[in-house]
């Protein structure tokens, strides 16, 4: 029986803050707990955005590839999609739209993921370039990222939505990919207009936190000297 209701999520934001960016499970493994997901390569390597069981690979040059088995990642999220209609949207910018998002969600309070199609306009995405051992930390790494725009583009937008109180783990607030239909443009979504969509979300009431325990440098990490909050927002 498949699982619609369980967010799972392996690695968090607060252990790339330090530049922990070593690739602790591989996309085999991932795509065991979904069908959809966003997440990131090891040492940041570009962005990820799964859509109908394929993960689609947004590197530093632009180009966009599928991610092989072997691909290996620091963060992802993944769940099994069963989206419910939620609205039909239009001409409505990023951040009026995350707000009528959670009040049409009711969900303030829960993870949640969305899914919007449609047509956007000056749409602004990145992805990072990849880098080597040993690793500079989140805010170093993301400042060597490629920037990417387009005046108008049909295309998919995978969220999440993650309460407040869970900021370090997750975002707190929205964390959202894009694909584009011809899927040849994509990454970590900066801002957007959206000129004409139908969104929809799923509701979750489980959280599947899953830690890379084998990975020393993780286990023996002090994570009190570091300013998660800030380099999470800075770098988002």
């Amino acid at each position: 029986m498949v699982n619609h209701i369980t967010l799972y999520q392996h690695g968090t934001l607060a252990l790339l803050v330090p530049g922990l960016l070593k690739g602790t499970i591989t996309m085999s493994e991932l795509l065991k707990h979904g069908d959809t997901g966003i997440g990131t390569g090891e040492g940041l390597d570009g962005e990820l955005i799964i859509l109908d069981g394929k993960p689609y690979h947004v590197h530093a040059t632009g180009d966009v590839t599928l991610a092989p088995k072997s691909f290996r990642m620091p963060f992802a999220n993944a769940h099994f999609a069963r989206y419910t209609p939620l609205a039909e949207l239009e001409n409505v910018n990023q951040a009026e739209l995350n707000k009528q998002l959670v009040s049409l969600s009711r969900a303030a309070n829960t993870f949640f993921s969305i899914k919007i199609t449609g047509t956007f306009s000056n749409i602004q995405t990145r992805a990072a370039v990849k880098s080597r051992p040993p690793y500079h930390t989140l805010a170093e790494t993301a400042e060597n990222q490629s920037v990417f725009t387009r005046d108008q583009i049909n295309g998919t937008l995978i969220g999440y939505y993650a309460p407040q109180l869970f900021e370090g783990a997750a975002v707190g607030g929205f964390h959202d990919h894009f694909i584009s239909d011809d899927r040849k443009f994509g990454g970590h979504v900066l801002n957007f207009h959206l000129v004409k969509g139908d969104v929809s979300y799923q509701l979750f009431d489980t959280f599947e936190q899953h830690l890379p325990v084998s990975d020393k440098d993780f286990m023996q990490h002090d994570f009190s000297k570091d300013d998660i909050a800030g380099s999470i927002q800075k770098s988002e």
